[in-house]
C-alpha cells in the first residue's frame, strides 16, 4: 500500500510505550497508589503514569520488592508501535495521534492537514481516530489487539468492540481507492468475533440482544445504578445498605423488581477512593421511576448521606 502511494492506518486502542513494568525475576508490577491499576510506561517523557487519577511517578532502575534490575516493559502501546514502526518503515513518515500527541493547541489540525495532503505515511492512533475523520488515502487499516471487550465486566464491552472495530474498518477505502482490514485477535474463533468479521454488525448486534434476553439486561429490563464513593470504603458499603433497606420497605424485591449489591464496582478503587454500587433492575421503567422518586428523597435525609460520595445513575452507560 504504501508503495503505491497510499496510506495506511494501525489502530490500537492504548496510550502510552507499554500498559505494565514487571520485574522479570520476582513478577512484581507498578501499581498506582491510588487506584487498582497498573502504571502505564510513557517514554516522552519518560514516566509511569495511571490514566484513571492521572498519578505519575519516575521509572524506577530497580524492583521495588526485589531490588533487581530486569525490569521489563511488557505489552504495546501506541508510544512503542510508532518507535516499531519508524524502525521497520526508516522512509516513511509516521505519525501518531493520541491523547499524549495531540495536547498542544491546534496539534490536531496540523496531524489532519498533514495526512490530507495525501503523502505516503503510516498512522498510528487510538479512538481519536475511530470516528469523524475522512481520509481518501487510507486503503489499509490494522487493527491490534482487537478483542479487549470480549471478557469485559460490563455487559456493555462487547457492543462497544463491535461498534468500534466497525467505525475504525470504515476508515479504509472511504474514496475511490479499495481498502482492506486487518484484524488482530488473540480470540479470533470466537463466535462474536467471527459473527462480526464474516456476517456484519447488524447480525453481531442481533447476537448480542439475544444474550441480553436471557440474562435479562437492557434493553429487555430498565436498569439503574446507585453508586457511592468515600475514602473508607465501609461508609460506602453502608450508605448503600441502608439504601437497600429502604427500597426493599418501598417495593420488595420480586421477579419485575430485583435488587444486586452493594457490591465493589469493576474498578474498586479510583482516585484513592473506594466504590460501591447498588443495581436495580425493573420490568417496568414506570415500575423503576415510582422507586427512585422516593428513594432520592429519602437518601438525601440519611445523616451517612454526607458523608459518601453518591449518585443515582439512570440507564448507565458505563457500570465501571
Amino acid at each position: 500500500e504504501l508503495v503505491a502511494g497510499n496510506q495506511v492506518l494501525i489502530f490500537l486502542n492504548r496510550r502510552g510505550f507499554a500498559p505494565t513494568l514487571m520485574c522479570h525475576d520476582c513478577g512484581w508490577q507498578a501499581l498506582c497508589p491510588h487506584c487498582d491499576t497498573r502504571l502505564t510506561v510513557h517514554q516522552q517523557p519518560r514516566r509511569l503514569h495511571c490514566h484513571h487519577c492521572d498519578h505519575q511517578r519516575y521509572v524506577p532502575q530497580q524492583c521495588k520488592a526485589c531490588h533487581s534490575h530486569e525490569l521489563q516493559a511488557l505489552g504495546l502501546g501506541t508510544e512503542r508501535s510508532e518507535e516499531d514502526l519508524q524502525a521497520l518503515f526508516p522512509q516513511v513518515r509516521v505519525l501518531r495521534i493520541d491523547r499524549d500527541t495531540t495536547r498542544r493547541k491546534n496539534a490536531m489540525n496540523d496531524l489532519v492537514d498533514e495526512i490530507n495532503t495525501g503523502r505516503p505515511c503510516i498512522l498510528v492512533g487510538t479512538q481519536m481516530l475511530a470516528k469523524g475523520h475522512h481520509f481518501p488515502d487510507v486503503t489499509l487499516v490494522a487493527i491490534i489487539d482487537a478483542d479487549g471487550g470480549l471478557f469485559s465486566a460490563d455487559f456493555r464491552g462487547p457492543e462497544r468492540m463491535g461498534q468500534l472495530i466497525t467505525q475504525v474498518a470504515g476508515r479504509a477505502g472511504r474514496a475511490s481507492k479499495k481498502g482492506q482490514v486487518l484484524l488482530q485477535s488473540h480470540h479470533i474463533d470466537h463466535p462474536m468475533i467471527q459473527s462480526l468479521m464474516h456476517e456484519g454488525y447488524h447480525r453481531f448486534a442481533r447476537h448480542l440482544l439475544r444474550e441480553r434476553q436471557v440474562a435479562n439486561m437492557p434493553p429487555y429490563c430498565y436498569l439503574a445504578l446507585i453508586k457511592a464513593e468515600a475514602i473508607d470504603g465501609q461508609l460506602a458499603t453502608a450508605f448503600l445498605q441502608q439504601a437497600r433497606d429502604i427500597a426493599e420497605s418501598l417495593y420488595p424485591g420480586n421477579v419485575t423488581l430485583q435488587y444486586l449489591g452493594p457490591l465493589p464496582a469493576i474498578m474498586e478503587r479510583r482516585g484513592g477512593r473506594f466504590r460501591f454500587q447498588l443495581q436495580i433492575n425493573a420490568s417496568k421503567r414506570s415500575q423503576l421511576r415510582a422507586l427512585l422518586e422516593p428513594l432520592s428523597l429519602q437518601l438525601e435525609q440519611l445523616p451517612i448521606g454526607r458523608k459518601v460520595r453518591w449518585a443515582i445513575d439512570v440507564d448507565p452507560q458505563d457500570m465501571s
